[in-house]
């Protein structure tokens, strides 16, 4: 990677207002802002890919939470993997690839404990994707959380998202006897059996989920990794069996809600059942991460693992990146590549 001169000024996305509901484009700002040399045991870096997730959309609130909101007039943050250009800090050298967690931006001034060299022969964009925190949520959440057994009925929501996807994919690799997915379009239920080796697939939008489910599971499931909430969460209350058990890792769905979400109705299934329902945050499980870039990395060198993205040139589209992201416009991981 070739040397390059940092500029006085780049860009920089800030958040101008927090949404009401779904965000719209003036919700965000771009900025041009000073680019800060590094002080002592700081590194500067050039963003190659940036990180839009589900989870920012929480950030945007201005409510308590595992993570702090995002403040109004500052720039937001978010992963990120580029190369430095500068550095006051032992053991990083211009040119070294580095992921970090100052994305939303085309330059970063980051505290070297704060970013990790990663190898750039493994294109850059998988360390914000399956090599990253999305592959750990997934890997973690399946095999950590819900305790996967060979054997066991899968049923995923949001399945052919960044984390879905992965998990019917691992859930495959480990011994699952069925892989159900759900998705927004009839081509990501296609793409979900024919490509990433779902047993089967629905459009949730093609009528109610319980009714989709129950035909594609008949005998039901012991295992639900949910993306979205609501009737997804109910439905697969309806079709566990007793110790059945649910891993809760997003809520995509109630994320716009201004109100509460109507669903699942049927929580009280889950006493007689005995179900354990387990919500699930990825900064729990970092223990897991030699093993899970060893086994993941596996499998992706052998072909076993398919990683699938969503790529959106320009820094100046990252915001209606992550608002097509809300929407379901992505099939994988979806990043923002920056020019240059």
């Amino acid at each position: 990677m070739a040397e390059q001169e940092a500029p006085v000024t780049a860009r920089e996305w800030h958040l101008a207002a927090r949404p009401q509901g779904w965000p719209v484009p003036t919700d965000f700002a771009l900025v041009e802002a000073p680019v800060r040399a590094p002080e002592p045991g700081e590194i500067l870096v050039r963003n190659a890919y940036l990180s839009v997730d589900p989870y920012m959309r929480g950030r945007m609130n201005d409510v308590k939470s595992y993570v702090p909101p995002f403040q109004l007039g500052r720039p937001m943050d978010g992963g990120a993997v580029g190369y430095v250009v500068a550095s006051a800090a032992e053991g990083f050298a211009p040119g070294d690839a580095v992921l970090h967690g100052l994305g939303w931006r085309e330059y970063a001034t980051v505290a070297a404990g704060r970013a990790v060299k990663v190898d750039p022969s493994v294109p850059l964009s998988a360390y914000l994707g399956v090599l990253g925190m999305t592959g750990l949520t997934a890997y973690a959440g399946l095999l950590e959380v819900g305790g996967l057994k060979e054997g066991d009925k899968v049923f995923v929501s949001g399945a052919a998202g960044a984390v879905g996807s992965m998990v019917g994919q691992i859930a495959k690799l480990k011994g699952a006897a069925l892989v159900v997915g759900s998705a927004g379009s009839a081509e990501k239920v296609d793409k979900l059996v024919g490509e990433y080796g779902f047993d089967a697939a629905f459009n949730y939008k093609d009528g109610p989920v319980a009714e989709q489910l129950a035909e594609a599971a008949p005998e039901g499931i012991d295992l639900y990794f949910d993306n979205v909430g609501g009737e997804h969460l109910e439905a697969a209350i309806g079709a566990l069996g007793v110790h059945g058990r649910a891993v809760l890792c997003g809520a995509i769905a109630q994320y716009n809600d201004t109100s509460a979400p109507a669903a699942p109705r049927n929580l009280a299934m889950a006493i007689g059942k005995r179900l354990r329902l387990e919500g699930m945050l990825v900064g729990d499980h970092g223990a897991l991460q030699p093993q899970f870039v060893a086994e993941v990395g596996g499998w992706l060198r052998e072909g076993r693992l398919r990683n699938e993205e969503t790529v959106v040139d320009g820094f100046e589209n990252t915001a209606q990146a992550f608002l097509d992201l809300l929407r379901g416009a992505n099939t994988g991981k979806m990043v923002v590549r920056l020019a240059g």
